[in-house]
């Protein structure tokens, strides 16, 4: 990451050498685009924190039914409507795998959860389009249940 603030530095600074005008030319659109779309990021943290809230006992006792394909489709809707980075997500699968709930309804989980963003449908919304951003997240939605059911007939928790 250091490596990354030193390169854009000696670049910003080579820039600045060059054509100082351009440089502040940028950096004013730069800062109109953040200016833009801060508020909006700003609502997404403040929604992704309360879904945080969320403890892993509340994902276990809902995603822990004794119909696997109820707890399928809980995961796949709860999954959609959180928003949570990968390197939470995949300890948070082995702890729910270790606690019992199927490895189908946890690949439902984690598949929703890093594809549909439910949570980011108006951000999205706003830069790509409704049509566009419906499709995407219907087709993500698609792809996390197949993705479980692959996953249910791997493990021999599904028959076909």
């Amino acid at each position: 990451m250091t490596s990354l603030y030193v390169f854009t530095s000696i670049a910003v600074i080579t820039s600045y050498l060059f054509n100082p005008e351009k440089t502040k030319k940028g950096f004013k659109k730069g800062w109109m685009k953040f200016s833009k779309t801060l508020p909006d990021y700003l609502k997404l943290l403040m929604i992704i924190s309360v879904i945080l809230l969320l403890s892993q006992d509340f994902i276990i006792t809902y995603l822990s039914q004794d119909n696997i394909f109820i707890g399928l489709i809980l995961s796949l809707l709860i999954g959609s409507v959180t928003m949570m980075p990968g390197f939470i997500a995949y300890p948070l699968a082995k702890i729910l795998v270790n606690n019992g709930v199927p490895y189908m309804v946890v690949a439902g989980f984690v598949t929703s959860l890093m594809l549909v963003g439910i949570v980011t449908f108006p951000l999205e919304k706003k830069y790509f389009g409704t049509k566009a951003t419906l499709m995407r997240n219907s087709l993500s939605f698609m792809v996390a249940f197949g993705i479980a059911i692959l996953m249910g007939i791997f493990y021999g928790e599904v028959f076909i």
